[in-house]
């Protein structure tokens, strides 16, 4: 769930004192339990509480890679929650429907299919849910309006990161790409721009500012 502060180590601690054993347990961990951890003070354990809380705001694509289903990495994750849309329809797809999404094969969709057959990971998803972890209601495959545009974001932007005005412009069916070439379609300008901005001017790629670009999206 990208949580800030909780790595591998941190997690193989809570496992081994019996704090937590699957995913959802993070989002009911006490502050009276992490501090009796080794070297977690009562600031670390406020903040980590607090990064807990902040990931719980969060995107489906990020929630379903979470889920650790097998060969389901982030980009998979992405082009699922894309075309499904919501939890619901992606829980309920059947084989067939799964393997219309692009590059979703049979091993992966019998994969899903058996993840949310057994009943603990159904729970988990309930539990998840319950915990209150949510997120904004994103465009489906059908419906995606920049779909088959390419952005590059060059400088930095005031209202958002660049990670979140990424994520933002693929709910919409956009490619985000990391260097200009004649196939961008619009290059995002920040304050204090590199030299991405030059080359969208001497490959004539139409470039927008941070008001423009939140227009689109």
């Amino acid at each position: 769930m990208d949580i800030d502060g909780l790595g591998d180590k941190l997690v193989d601690q809570l496992v081994s004192e019996n704090l937590i054993q699957d995913i959802a347990d993070i989002y009911s961990l006490k502050k009276e339990k992490l501090i009796t951890l080794e070297r977690m003070g009562e600031k670390s354990a406020d903040n980590l509480l607090e990064a807990i809380e902040k990931s719980k705001d969060t995107t489906l694509p990020r929630f379903l890679y979470a889920l650790g289903i097998r060969e389901v990495g982030e980009a998979t994750a992405k082009t699922l929650a894309s075309y499904f849309g919501t939890l619901e329809k992606f829980s309920h797809a059947d084989e067939e429907e799964l393997q219309q999404v692009p590059d979703v094969g049979p091993a992966v969709s019998q994969n899903i299919i058996g993840f949310f057959k057994q009943k603990h990971h159904r729970e988990l998803v309930e539990r998840l849910i319950h915990s209150g972890i949510h997120w904004r209601k994103i465009e489906t495959q059908n419906n995606l309006p920049l779909q088959g545009l390419t952005f590059v974001i060059t400088g930095t932007l005031a209202g958002m990161s660049r990670e979140e005005a990424k994520e933002k412009l693929e709910e919409k069916g956009a490619k985000v790409a990391g260097s200009v070439s004649a196939k961008t379609s619009y290059v995002i300008l920040g304050e204090n721009p590199g030299s991405k901005l030059t080359q969208a001017r001497e490959l004539g790629v139409k470039i927008l500012n941070e008001k423009e670009f939140l227009k689109m999206i």
